[in-house]
């Protein structure tokens, strides 16, 4: 359903652990032979409302991306390849292009130490927070297997940040082994009506499922960093752990959702969704950088709004023709 290889994602990745040096804190490393930094990297730190905008688009197209594929698969089954290969190929703009750069005006990837701190600091707010609440509501409520969904992923999320708090030792102290990756239990999604029936779930489920894609889409960086600094071992456990979230958590909960509809309606979503991005969000983040210095942010902001309103056009021609 998820048809990217993982190598390959890594690799075509890799040029975002390049960037300039004045970037601070989390800021990517540039290790010798790297790519060149993005023409929209500004040479200090952006503002802190520019960051959280950026944080606000980073989920929004580590979502539009994993979408997207599942829309493709869902157009591929109802034997519409040409819709199929418009959500696939929209879903790399968004990640290869959109993502990829507010990854790298954000800062997010930093040393193997800070990527794996980060990503500790994440997960145990999701195994402690986030996805016991989610359950206890949804329990309440009476959406009983979202309830349960949340239980199991609050689980693996307290694994994964075992096995992250493991390798931050080995790469801190040269001392121990980083462990073995985890294995998803993949879950088929096809189209179909949410399962669950109370507004609070529903919003918890949205909630849930950009926090995954971006989960997936973060990790597959911090292994293409791993891969580049000489730890293949860590790469796996990133690698591992991209596919529990995307393959595992996402998937069970775009099914609890109903995410993924029939190709006419997941057409007209993303139509909603990317005409929103190019002549509201977008444009109002731009505006926001602009006011505050951050030239290189707004026009980056722009430019993915101009990106956004040409799919918009190309997802409607697409369900004009279906009519």
């Amino acid at each position: 359903m998820f048809r990217h290889s993982i190598r390959t994602l890594v690799m075509s990745l890799c040029a975002l652990t390049a960037v300039s040096p004045t970037v601070p804190a989390l800021a990517l490393a540039a290790p010798a032979g790297g790519a060149p930094p993005s023409p929209h990297t500004g040479t200090r730190a952006p503002h802190a409302q520019t960051l959280a905008d950026l944080a606000t688009a980073l989920k929004g197209e580590a979502f539009a991306h994993v979408s997207y594929d599942l829309f493709a698969a869902e157009a591929d089954r109802q034997g519409l390849p040409a819709v199929g290969q418009l959500f696939r190929t929209t879903a790399q703009t968004e990640l290869h292009e959109h993502l990829r750069e507010a990854a790298t005006l954000a800062g997010m990837v930093g040393t193997n130490a800070a990527n794996l701190r980060q990503a500790i600091d994440g997960e145990t707010y999701e195994h402690q927070v986030m996805y016991r609440g989610f359950a206890d509501q949804a329990r309440k409520d009476g959406d009983l297997k979202a309830a349960e969904l949340f239980t199991e992923i609050a689980a693996d999320e307290g694994r994964h940040r075992d096995a992250f708090r493991t390798a931050l030792t080995v790469v801190t102290t040269g001392r121990g082994t980083v462990p073995a990756p985890p294995k998803a239990d993949m879950v088929p999604v096809p189209a179909g009506l949410p399962k669950v029936k109370a507004a609070r779930t529903k919003a918890n489920l949205d909630t849930a499922m950009h926090g995954e894609a971006l989960a997936h889409a973060k990790y597959m960086l911090f292994a293409a960093h791993a891969m580049q600094t000489g730890n293949p071992a860590l790469a796996r456990l990133w690698e591992g752990t991209a596919e529990v979230e995307l393959r595992e958590h996402f998937a069970g909960e775009a099914v609890q959702a109903g995410l993924v509809r029939s190709t006419r309606d997941n057409l007209g979503k993303a139509i909603a969704g990317e005409r929103n991005e190019a002549t509201t969000v977008y444009p109002g983040f731009a505006q926001r950088a602009t006011a505050v210095g951050d030239t290189a942010t707004a026009r980056f902001f722009r430019d993915t709004a101009a990106d956004e309103a040409r799919h918009a056009a190309a997802f409607q021609k697409a369900l004009d023709q279906l009519r």
